[in-house]
């Protein structure tokens, strides 16, 4: 163990009898669900689920709860006799999984890191295999896995020039950690790159998963009232995924548009309130779905503060402006669901963490990067859908980086029947 592992544990290890108060005010403040605070510290979890072979997929949030559900349920194809534990961090991800869960899956809350929550965790659920989504690295969780006799593996790997800067000053350590794994796949050839570098062998780009995930569904009775009942003869513009100040650029791009109707779809939907208020800060009618409020066509703007209702949106916009590449730390959001659904796509230039797939697109001419208003407004209004032989020939390549990532993780499976 090194210095620096030896260090964390050392320092979680002090902080365990602070972490039951810290969960409540976390859960005061809406950042943690009461009900769900044993999940956070490993107490009082349900029974593990008899027989099988029991696959854990822990994310962080949104896009990597997504990423794995569709990752667990190729996996159920494959072998009709796997329990699948689903692990997130964020309320928002959880209110995801929830409803969308195969049968033999269940999802918790992700257990913090320290020794003892790691040990009882693993303890509880002896998983077979432990898969780790995009960066997801936790020193406590991963030596508690390893110690078990668990196989681990991260899948779609992405890292940044800063976070690998970082793992550099802590190259021993993440060695120890990552260098282990019994499967490296990286989601871009940048990243693949990093990883070689800081663990010094060899790592897979498997190309970014997420260009497998199927476009969000919506109800065609739902769309056919919106058409009727709110967008008319208008053009829709949709804001999708926007984070705090993003709002402000759209409707700045969009002044003086009033025949347009307008959706804002923001990544939380509880910053409902704060966008409300901005929008009846500059005068403009609104509808807020989460309050059941019925939009007309004198209606400007819908605020979409759902969740689960993308495919809806996405369906009845002309145009997306996807958000996450205006805020800083943010690097953007996946612009394949639009893109693939044959949406126009405009977002700004920091996505740092789709650098590769925009990168791809923008040649493809399937999105646009801009940064000003005026540039945003102005192709949102004009930008054509995309071609169909430049759909055609990435939905062609989409699934390649699941099939490739499903042959790495398969056999490090037992066979079924085997005593565990």
């Amino acid at each position: 163990m090194t210095a620096a592992i030896h260090l964390y544990r050392t320092l979680t290890q002090a902080a365990s009898p602070f972490l039951g108060g810290l969960m409540k005010r976390r859960a005061r403040a809406g950042k943690e669900d009461y009900g769900r605070i044993n999940e956070r510290l490993a107490r009082n979890m349900p029974r593990r689920m008899p027989g099988g072979t029991l696959v854990w997929l822990h994310g962080a949030s949104v896009g990597e709860s997504q990423l794995l559900l569709e990752l667990g349920q190729r996996l159920l194809e494959k072998r009709p006799d796997l329990l699948l534990l689903f692990t997130s961090q964020t309320q928002t991800s959880a209110r995801l999984l929830g409803p969308a869960l195969p049968d033999r899956a269940i999802h918790l809350m992700a257990p913090l890191d320290t020794p003892a929550i790691a040990r009882r965790f693993i303890q509880h659920w002896q998983p077979d295999l432990c898969i780790f989504g995009e960066g997801e690295f936790w020193p406590n969780l991963i030596l508690e896995a390893e110690k078990s006799g668990a196989k681990r593996a991260l899948v779609n790997g992405r890292m940044t020039d800063s976070s690998a800067e970082g793992w550099q000053k802590l190259s021993r350590a993440f060695q120890r950690l990552v260098g282990r794994f019994d499967v490296v796949l990286a989601a871009d050839t940048d990243t693949a790159r990093r990883l070689e570098t800081l663990l010094d062998q060899p790592v897979q780009s498997t190309g970014n998963m997420k260009s497998a995930l199927p476009p969000p569904s919506a109800s065609d009775v739902e769309i056919r009232r919106l058409r009727e009942n709110f967008l008319g003869d208008r053009r829709c513009i949709l804001a999708a995924s926007t984070h705090d100040g993003e709002e402000a650029i759209f409707l700045d791009a969009l002044k003086g548009n009033d025949d347009t109707a307008l959706i804002i779809a923001p990544r939380h939907p509880d910053r409902g309130d704060a966008i409300e208020s901005l929008l009846k800060t500059r005068g403009l009618p609104l509808a807020r779905r989460s309050r059941g409020e019925t939009p007309t066509p004198r209606t400007r703007i819908l605020l979409a503060d759902t969740m689960g209702e993308m495919g809806l949106w996405y369906r009845l916009a002309d145009a997306v402006f996807l958000g996450g590449g205006h805020t800083e730390g943010v690097g953007g959001h996946n612009p394949l669901e639009p893109v693939r659904l044959g949406r126009p796509v405009v977002t700004g230039p920091d996505v740092f963490n789709f650098a590769t797939m925009m990168d791809d697109l923008e040649k493809r001419g399937l999105i646009r990067r801009l940064k000003t208003p005026k540039a945003i407004g102005k192709a949102l209004l004009t930008m054509e859908p995309p071609a169909a032989e430049a759909l055609a020939a990435l939905n062609e390549q989409a699934d390649a980086p699941m099939t490739v990532t499903l042959e790495a993780l398969l056999p490090l499976l037992p066979e079924p029947g085997l005593l565990q």
